[in-house]
């Protein structure tokens, strides 16, 4: 299915209450559940049931799964058990430590845990075999409801379980958010900020141990105090390494969760540490300030006390924070606010948000490698008006995200290679082209075009007007996303091809018969020859008397006009009304296809008979069209072949038809100025969908 633009510009954020019900009875959890009691029956989820298609889409369970209910699966079920907490996160048959190690670094949040995880659910008085959970997804909340069946082989639940077999609040989670990527199969492999983000609408940000800042250990510092998720990993070079355990105990490829920061007494010295813990439950750290390692028989108990230093094999381990710089190669946090964490100072920021869409053929454009196609992606103009206190730059930052490719796995799509490059704007209206970015450097743009859900960075850039461009890596790549800008002062964003503009020159009037030029008078001799005596043609007469001019022309290489195309020509020329088209509105049309066909060979450089649908915007600005986003989108999916290109019927019929949507507005608004409530974009939008 192709991607559309969807409500392009500006969007203010939800606040976190508001979240927006997703099942498909748009019923409230209450309201289920209450339905439920009232009828003395459990709930049965349809839109996530307790069979396979839920579990995988591309293989079958290995063993056979059943479902049961967690009243089923122990005596005396709960769904929080002595508070929830990071060890009660117990990895499974699923790879999806990275989900896990996001869920482990939620608990560190009391507030982010409560939004996700409502805590007034339980399995006493009200149960209802009902329970919902809350994610955040492109900027609104959405709230996910489930049935409370679970996978489990032999009584024990196969995925995602708790150290202590009672507590089932994990276990819930886990399936919530596979409903909402659409099978638990779908939550195999992953990146930890993925995760955080869906659980906080947070900024992510990255650094990597080998390259960061002098003070990164004051930045992981601040960050857990402000209550950011962080997680950790060690990468693979090639496949086979992926989970392979090095010989301290870590395990390559793995997401892990940095659950805490301190400094030790040792000998006389500060000794910086950090706490990391395995979301398997085992398997740790075996060097220095590891459990059992001989560096904590120095420590005063209450100091180990105070660093809940256990000997236990729970996953969870300190190690010193120069060796973890070593050893551990990523770090990922996840910022409830883009608050720097290296300044002390909290700042309020403003978020926009603009969803928007990358369309094969009219906006998927590629990177700056890609000069031909580079101008036709989304250009989002950003204005920064304010300075930051006592500085001459503005601050803000830039998070774009690409839409629902989990969710899309089952369909075959990856995640894509994305980045965004930002242009200080020539201070003209409209969409940039091709000779702008060819002449003209970015300010700045994205550290590098990766294949990550979300791409984010930090700029400061003086005052003004700039142009904010979001593509894909390759052209021609399609998917949904969401670009977020912080900025520290009030900024103002407008997507650059929101509007639609018309500017479309009054028709020429006929020439009298005496003032005919030879092409006119042969033109009228074919006319009245098809015609007769009523000098009025029909479409199908008229399709054979411009097929027939047509195949004169040298300079067109031209297939035959389509008999849909004569029809919309009539319906643009005719006057009067009865279906056929006179003479003199032949002669007015005649011009105007002079004039479209120059334009036509202007963008068919090889003089193949075809342009490409990436010149088809500056094709019909050119012609005193400047179509948005939306509308173009529609355009070239119902104008373009598969190879992207239209050839001069297809360019024929559009132009035909968008001058006659925009004359059809132009006399309506003009008459009924209290009816016509749609303006020009929404109008030529709805046309073009009859």
């Amino acid at each position: 299915m192709p991607y559309l633009h969807r409500d392009s510009g500006p969007q203010a954020q939800p606040t976190p209450k508001d979240a927006r019900i997703t099942h498909s009875s748009g019923q409230s959890f209450e309201q289920l559940r209450q339905g439920c009691l009232r009828k003395g029956a459990l709930f049965e989820d349809p839109d996530f049931p307790a069979n396979n298609s839920s579990l995988f889409y591309s293989e079958r369970p290995p063993v056979p799964f059943e479902w049961k209910r967690p009243g089923e699966i122990v005596t005396s079920p709960e769904f929080i058990l002595g508070g929830a907490t990071r060890t009660d996160i117990c990895q499974g048959e699923l790879g999806d430590c990275w989900l896990l190690a996001a869920i482990a670094s939620l608990t560190l949040n009391e507030k982010a845990l409560a939004r996700v995880v409502p805590q007034e659910q339980s399995f006493g008085p009200g149960y209802a075999g009902i329970f919902h959970f809350q994610f955040w997804q492109h900027s609104e909340w959405l709230d996910v409801v489930i049935d409370d069946r679970l996978p489990t082989f032999r009584g024990r639940l196969v995925f995602l379980h708790s150290v202590e077999h009672r507590e089932f609040w994990g276990a819930l989670l886990e399936k919530a958010y596979a409903k909402l990527n659409g099978s638990y199969e779908a939550l195999k492999g992953g990146s930890t900020i993925e995760a955080m983000e869906d659980f906080t609408g947070g900024v992510a940000e990255n650094f990597l141990t080998k390259e960061a800042p002098e003070n990164f250990y004051e930045i992981l510092e601040k960050a857990l105090k402000r209550g950011s998720l962080m997680g950790c990993s060690i990468d693979t070079r090639n496949a086979t390494e992926s989970e392979a355990r090095t010989p301290f105990g870590l395990i390559k490829g793995h997401a892990y969760t940095i659950t805490g920061i301190d400094q030790v007494n040792f000998r006389g010295q500060k000794v910086e540490l950090i706490r990391v813990r395995n979301p398997w439950g085992h398997v740790e750290w075996n060097g220095s300030w590891s459990d059992s390692s001989p560096e904590w028989r120095s420590v005063d108990l209450d100091e180990q006390k105070r660093l809940c230093h256990m000997t236990l094999d729970d996953g969870e381990f300190w190690m010193a924070f120069k060796d973890f710089k070593v050893h551990f190669d990523k770090v990922e946090i996840c910022n409830l606010t883009p608050d720097a964490l290296e300044e002390d100072a909290l700042h309020k920021w403003e978020v926009i948000v603009h969803q928007g869409s990358w369309v094969r053929g009219s906006t998927a454009g590629g990177c700056r490698n890609f000069l031909d196609t580079f101008w036709t992606n989304p250009q989002i103009r950003l204005s920064l008006t304010e300075t930051d206190e006592g500085q001459e730059e503005c601050t803000f930052l830039v998070a774009l995200m690409q839409k629902d490719r989990r969710k899309l796995k089952r369909l075959g799509a990856d995640v894509l290679t994305i980045g965004y490059a930002i242009y200080q704007s020539p201070g003209r209206e409209g969409h940039l082209d091709k000779d702008f970015f060819k002449y003209h450097a970015s300010q700045a743009r994205s550290k590098t075009f990766i294949n990550l859900r979300e791409v984010s960075g930090r700029f400061r850039l003086p005052p003004g007007d700039y142009i904010l461009i979001p593509s894909t890596f390759e052209p021609h790549q399609e998917a949904d996303f969401c670009l977020r800008i912080f900025s520290e002062k009030k900024a103002i964003t407008r997507d650059v091809d929101g509007n639609v503009g018309i500017d479309l020159p009054e028709p020429p009037k006929p020439t009298p018969p005496g003032q005919e030029t030879e092409e006119e008078q042969q033109f009228r001799a074919l006319f009245e020859k098809v015609a007769g005596e009523d000098m009025e043609v029909t479409a199908e007469e008229l399709e054979y008397v411009l097929n027939a001019v047509l195949e004169k022309k040298k300079d067109i290489k031209v297939k035959k006009l389509s008999l849909i195309s004569c029809k919309n020509i009539i319906s643009l020329m005719d006057s009067s009304g009865n279906g056929k088209l006179e003479f003199n509105e032949f002669k007015v049309f005649w011009n105007k296809l002079k004039q479209w066909i120059d334009l036509f060979l202007r963008f068919d450089a090889d003089r193949s008979g075809t342009m490409s649908s990436y010149e088809l915007r500056t094709a019909l600005k050119a012609a005193g069209f400047q179509l948005g986003s939306h509308v173009l989108q529609l355009v070239v999916l119902r104008y373009a072949d598969e190879e992207l290109q239209l050839d001069f019927d297809d360019f024929l019929n559009c132009l035909v038809r968008l001058e006659n949507a925009s004359r059809v507005f132009q006399a309506l608004s003009t008459k009924n100025k209290e009816f016509i409530h749609l303006n020009i974009n929404e109008f030529i939008n709805l046309t073009m969908n009859i």
